[in-house]
């Protein structure tokens, strides 16, 4: 044990030599064009345009027709949801989408909230903007750009908005009420896909950020999980002085300091580890290698070859619904892989499943969204040792797909002003645990607002 111990402390000090030359500087802002063609050489239309989500009759008819000629491959014995989406709980879900789920009944309910197009870049970028209906005397909303990831997206934010934007009717105080933006990612839903290689999670934290100025805002507040997590890192790396704070619920910490384990286990205080995190964290081989190494086979497909998958999923419905859905089963907790249906409702609604689903199949960008995973192969570990200058909170969700500890959070984000060890919730916290999630997004702002 004690040569283990000895070659885990030669190994931690290496890592520390290699994290502790972590750069200072920001990010550059640069420029980029992703419209097709060459670069017009008149000035961008910079005009924001209201916009509506619409469906028709054709394409709902064309939607029940490919449900009906669906074919699926009976699931092993036994298996649950061990071998992916199982399809015997698959069929109750198509019937329910095919019979029951009235899409326009939620696409009226999605126009419940502004929606808009500008162009930046080459690209429409869609977005929804919610103010608050009321302001206490005296007081300025606080704008809020919330980003969200893959395969969710802007709908994520429908159940928290109002808590941000209206708290008084909401049980919350009035003490932080919040100007809501919610982007489309580029090749998400509503916003355009790139025309060229090479959008990735850099330039489209300077879209955003370019978007947050022409809404007039010089300074302002960001949120983010999943990609949404390094597209606000990215931006409060890029502009720090217009970000007031940043707030996550994932954190992307690479620089090896995962190799530290080795060492942790034996002294986990030494290295700043609560009983909480070790709590998480144990056993190390089962949630630190065989978790990741079992729920990343989607990742190293998006990441190489994406549009090859994109063709099967952009042309039937079944196999959206069920590589999308399987993701909101298994990264909302990995003990929901034991049940037949995937514990998908025990934590939401099948309208709200079907409508993040129809949000990808209605625009047909299931393919460009994967893309998004080969344009930012290599960028996690490019920018990771260029550390976070702008305060920052973390909601630590404990069935994220991996837990982040303080000690390795402040090695990336040195002024981590908030970290919150949250009672339950996943990867989809903001339409899972709304609540939760507005709630430390007010204690964060609250703490570097104090009078």
């Amino acid at each position: 044990m004690w040569l283990e111990i000895l070659l885990a402390s030669v190994l931690a000090f290496v890592v520390y030599w290699f994290v502790s030359r972590d750069k200072e500087e920001t990010l550059p802002l640069e420029d980029g064009w992703w419209g097709p063609g060459a670069r017009p050489t008149a000035p961008e239309d910079e005009s924001i345009r209201p916009f509506k989500v619409e469906t028709s009759d054709e394409e709902i008819k064309d939607l029940h027709r490919r449900i009906d000629g669906t074919r699926l491959t009976p699931p092993l014995e036994d298996s649950r949801f061990h071998y992916g989406f199982n399809s015997n709980y698959l069929k109750k879900i198509l019937s329910y989408w095919r019979n029951e789920f009235d899409w326009r009944k939620q696409v009226e309910m999605l126009n419940r909230y502004p929606h808009f197009k500008t162009r930046i870049e080459g690209l429409d970028i869609h977005f929804v903007h919610v103010k608050p209906p009321q302001l206490p005397p005296g007081r300025t909303p606080k704008p809020l750009l919330m980003v969200h990831g893959w395969p969710g997206s802007f709908y994520e934010f429908y159940k928290i908005i109002p808590l941000l934007t209206d708290p008084a009717n909401h049980g919350l105080s009035e003490e932080h009420v919040f100007e809501v933006i919610c982007p489309s990612i580029p090749g998400y839903a509503f916003s355009e896909a790139a025309s060229k290689k090479g959008l990735n999670s850099v330039a489209t934290a300077r879209i955003f950020y370019k978007l947050m100025l022409r809404l007039g805002f010089r300074e302002f507040y960001i949120q983010g999980g999943d990609w949404g997590a390094l597209i606000c890192t990215h931006m409060a790396q890029m502009v720090p002085s217009h970000v007031k704070g940043l707030h996550l619920n994932m954190a992307f910490i690479l620089n090896g300091r995962i190799l530290t384990l080795f060492l942790v286990r034996h002294c986990p205080r030494l290295f700043g580890f609560t009983q909480r995190d070790m709590e998480l964290m144990l056993p190390f081989k089962e949630k630190i290698f065989y978790k990741p190494l079992r729920e990343s086979g989607y990742m190293h497909i998006q990441s190489t070859k994406p549009d090859t998958v994109g063709c099967a999923l952009n042309d039937s419905p079944a196999g959206l619904a069920a590589y999308i859905l399987e993701k909101f089963s298994t990264w909302t907790d990995s003990e929901f892989q034991e049940l037949e249906d995937g514990g998908l409702e025990r934590k939401f609604s099948l309208d709200d499943l079907l409508t993040n689903v129809m949000l990808y199949w209605t625009t047909g960008t299931i393919t460009s969204s994967q893309r998004f995973y080969k344009e930012n192969r290599g960028q996690l570990f490019k920018q990771d040792r260029v550390k976070v200058s702008v305060p920052t909170g973390l909601a630590a969700f404990p069935c994220e797909l991996m837990h982040i500890p303080e000690r390795w959070v402040k090695g990336k984000y040195p002024r981590l002003v908030s970290y919150s060890y949250m009672p339950r919730g996943g990867h989809f916290a903001a339409l899972e645990e709304p609540e939760l999630l507005a709630r430390d997004i007010r204690k964060f702002v609250g703490l570097l607002e104090l009078p």
